[in-house]
């Protein structure tokens, strides 16, 4: 039951990581060779632990305020870099708290289906998306 979880978990890992380091390419070297020894090459859950990590790297290293590219994208805006990793914090939470229920439910319907199943998260994911955005959009409209 627990395996199911997984890629939620590394998910929410390779932010902490990249977050922490400030790099996702370090995080990917770091959390493939793991991943890639957790599940057998013919399942599915590989796949979708792969993904987990690559987008928790990405998210993590977009947050951080010790990225390269956090800082780069600062100075380029002609911005205070903490100013700007501010400003960017709430989107990227959202998101990522959005991601982080996507890959439970993928990782629910990976356990449990074959491979033409697991392509139900993706229409699961884009409602998900599209509720989160009608929401956010609303509170905004009404402050």
């Amino acid at each position: 039951v627990i395996r199911m979880l997984v890629p939620a978990f590394v998910f929410i890992i390779a932010v902490v990581l990249s977050f922490a380091t400030g790099t996702s390419w370090g995080t990917f070297s770091i959390m493939i060779p793991i991943v890639c020894n957790i599940f057998a090459p013919t399942e599915e859950m590989l796949a979708i632990t792969i993904s987990a990590c690559l987008a928790g790297a990405v998210c993590g290293d977009h947050c951080s305020p010790i990225s390269d590219t956090t800082i780069m994208s600062s100075a380029g805006a002609g911005v205070k870099h903490i100013d700007h990793v501010r400003s960017q914090m709430p989107y990227a939470i959202m998101v990522a708290c959005v991601s982080a229920v996507g890959y439970v439910v993928a990782g629910i319907i990976g356990y449990y289906a074959n491979s033409a199943l697991a392509m139900i998260g993706l229409p699961i994911m884009l409602a998900l998306v599209a509720g989160t955005f009608a929401v956010v959009t609303k509170k905004t409209k009404s402050d």
